[in-house]
């Protein structure tokens, strides 16, 4: 720690001084707009020194006492020399080059609803609001139905929760932030995905292989980052109405109000009820739960650019009730009955976060970030005769430092930060009680040669009073052998403590006896998890015919030092112990995305995993994991006419593989479950720029796993489990809604 704030303080010290700047801001025209360049390279004439535009084409500069021309660079555009007299700020349009294709691809890509990142070292994909309108994006664990990065299955036959998985690895695995602040983890791991509302978010970016040092250590294999609507830009009123045949209606209310050019705040309330019991598959339980929920934000921003002042602040209150299990019962009466199984899952949450960014007037290239976060989760919850219940309280603060080492092309990071969780559970007849501190530094270095190559590379140390004293590096690198092919590598580690039973509350669903088999660690008697992740991926842009696209594949392997093991595979039992021998997730995609018109895209992922854990009995496949998945989508849309009406469609194929199945009671040995197809199709109406109407269906060739709970004719026997899902339970789903701007 004491190295990294010395070379903190001493690279500050280097620092230019303060000195005159050029800001400006890169364009192109497309019929009567302005669209923005993203990652132009600018620099001055005969040097080195340069930069690169941002998402809006703005860029920032030093000035040159003794060179007054500007080189404007961007891939498939006329470069151009700009003759600067003192200026301090310029607005520059390029034109694309007639000589060049690549325009095409470049554009379309940044425009397109899921954009893949051409000019960062790490492999991130983003995807903005216009791809969650594409599927029925009640909240962020419905968000990723049309992105072939996330994989999305249930967790289990009683809740109707879904869980994502990435490279092969569950959540936990991931780590999940909102505007870069820990969301998603410890008591929030089974359900948190579902406190998120869809029209809620603005963006989500989805990095491959270990993250930024700068947000944690926790990250092993990706990031997934959402950024809420932001109040100075949002619409100052929208309403979301949607109604499904599985009983689910949803309403979500969201207002901004600019109060002066410096301040504005936003509301957002979003409230959801699913109050139809059914039964399709005649086992007597509820195929989706009866549950409702209210979620209120409340969101301040703060901009003053004259003094680099940007500043965000937000209070959330949300408050969920799940009722599942047997058909007709009723919890006021026949809680702790020995005759009808039932459960209910109610949690209590709030969070509070403060972000608060410095841009120095004199050196835009430096800047001061600062970041906290307060949240207190209380779940209440009973399965049948079983009980959990968790208090999570957490905190979270960093403090960020940005600038450069002699150009702009040189940059760092470095800062500090503090977490602290407290955890209260109750397990059945058993109290857990543990507190996790921890304090870090890290420095993280880019390099960008503004032509064909960049780095991150990482370090960071932690002091943890559970996990020790540790270091976690990471390094991300980007070649472009040609401007149509990008190169990339990552290699980096990661630790978290293993939350046993917040992370496997599926568990719960089942009569299986829970065992521990501690060796000496801290949390739960168990080491904490400790895994490697190498990644390398080939991205290859295209024309063809009218058209344009990309082919991009990736491999990422994840070697697990140490792991926290869940094993279901012996009948009637699950236990918990440290890893012995190896565990490998290995995660083959190869996808094509293509563009023929402004009207018509496709989209095609085949996706390979080799996850493997040494369990008591055996190296054994990962239960639960297909092997082979196929995705395919097909977008249409027409031109929006003078009044805004427009027609949108989306159709989406999953094809899912054979998953190893333990052992149970129903299959003594064990098997594998059979391959199947789901079909996901929407049709958008957008009768005026404001106002859309849309619906669609999901599964519709309503496939299902028939009879998923073990053991439902007695559930307060030793063969009653939930948790062996591995295909929809509830079949076809219909849904519509409407979507109202004012």
């Amino acid at each position: 720690m004491k190295h990294i704030l010395s070379l903190l303080l001493s690279v500050t010290c280097l620092m230019t001084i303060a000195q005159e700047t050029l800001d400006g801001t890169i364009l192109t025209k497309e019929g009567t707009q302005d669209l923005p360049l993203p990652g132009a390279s600018i620099y001055w004439l005969g040097t080195q020194e340069g930069t690169t535009s941002d998402e809006e084409g703005k860029f920032n500069l030093p000035l040159q006492k003794s060179i007054d021309q500007l080189i404007i660079s961007y891939i498939g555009f006329k470069t151009d020399t700009v003759q600067i007299q003192n200026k301090k700020k310029i607005i520059h349009f390029l034109i694309p080059s007639e000589a060049e294709t690549l325009d095409e691809v470049t554009l379309t890509q940044r425009r397109k609803a899921i954009q893949k990142s051409y000019l960062e070292a790490q492999n991130i994909v983003n995807v903005n609001s216009a791809e969650l309108l594409k599927a029925a994006c009640c909240n962020l664990s419905e968000s990723f139905e049309t992105n072939p990065s996330i994989d999305v299955n249930f967790s289990d036959a009683l809740t109707g929760t879904k869980q994502i998985k990435m490279l092969g690895l569950t959540s936990p695995y991931l780590l999940i932030t909102e505007e870069n602040i820990p969301m998603v983890r410890g008591a929030s791991q089974a359900y948190g995905l579902t406190f998120t509302p869809g029209t809620w978010i603005e963006s989500i970016q989805i990095t491959k292989g270990t993250g930024s040092v700068a947000n944690g250590f926790e990250s092993i294999a990706g990031q997934i980052n959402t950024e809420i609507k932001k109040p100075f830009s949002d619409l100052p009123l929208f309403i979301n109405l949607f109604t499904s045949a599985n009983g689910r209606q949803e309403v979500n209310l969201q207002g901004n109000k600019k109060l002066n050019d410096k301040w504005s705040t936003g509301l957002f309330l979003h409230a959801n009820q699913r109050n139809q019991a059914m039964d399709q598959n005649g086992d007597a339980f509820l195929d989706v739960p009866l549950a409702d929920q209210v979620n209120f934000l409340n969101r301040w921003q703060y901009t003053n650019p004259n003094k680099g002042l940007v500043s965000f602040g937000s209070f959330r209150w949300m408050k969920d009730r799940k009722q599942i299990g047997a058909v007709g019962y009723n919890p006021s009466l026949d809680r702790n009955s020995n005759s009808i199984w039932g459960s209910e899952i109610k949690t209590n949450r709030i969070d509070a976060s403060l972000k608060v960014g410095y841009v120095f007037p004199e050196i835009t290239y430096q800047s001061f970030g600062f970041q906290s976060a307060y949240s207190r989760h209380d779940q209440e919850a009973y399965y049948g005769p079983r009980v959990y219940e968790i208090d999570h309280e957490s905190f979270y603060a960093n403090l960020l430092f940005n600038s450069i080492i002699r150009n702009t092309k040189n940059k760092f990071k470095a800062g500090l930060n503090v977490t602290f969780d407290r955890y209260l559970e109750t397990v059945d007849q058993f109290f857990f009680n543990r507190t996790d501190r921890s304090f870090g530094g890290f420095f993280e270095y880019s390099f960008d040669n503004l032509e064909n190559f960049s780095l991150v590379g990482g370090l960071r140390a932690d002091i943890h009073n559970n996990l020790g004293t540790f270091f976690t590096p990471r390094v991300h690198l980007r070649y472009l052998p040609n401007p149509k092919t990008i190169l990339r590598a990552s290699v980096g580690n990661g630790r978290k403590a293993a939350n046993i039973f917040a992370e496997n509350q599926t568990l719960f669903g089942t009569n299986r006896v829970i065992s521990i088999v501690e060796n000496g660690g801290s949390i739960y008697g168990l080491n904490p998890e400790k895994a490697w992740n190498y990644g390398v991926s080939i991205r290859q842009l295209f024309n063809l015919g009218s058209g344009s696209g990309d082919i991009t594949a990736d491999y990422y392997i994840t070697n697990f030092i140490d792991q926290v093991v869940a094993d279901w595979e012996q009948k009637h039992q699950i236990s918990f112990y440290n890893l012995e021998g190896p565990s490998r997730a290995n995660s083959f995609q190869l996808s094509l995305d293509y563009s023929l018109s402004k009207a018509l895209s496709f989209r095609f992922a085949y996706k390979n995993y080799d996850v493997k854990t040494t369990y008591n009995s055996g190296f054994l496949q990962r239960p639960l994991q297909a092997q082979n998945i196929f995705f395919a989508n097909v977008g249409w849309e027409t031109e929006r006419k003078s009044n805004g009406a427009q027609w949108r469609w989306d159709l989406t194929y999953h094809s899912i593989g054979a998953q190893r199945l333990v052992a149970t009671s129903r299959d003594d040995k064990g098997s594998y479950s059979p391959s199947y197809g789901l079909w996901n199709s929407q049709l958008t109406r957008a009768l005026k720029t404001n106002f859309e109407i849309y619906s669609g269906m999901e599964n519709f060739g309503n496939y299902r796993q028939l009879n998923p709970i073990i053991g439902a004719e007695n559930p307060f026997g030793a063969d009653f489990d939930t948790s062996q899902v591995y295909a929809p339970i509830f079949g076809r789903m219909i849904y519509a809604g409407l979507r109202w701007n004012l």
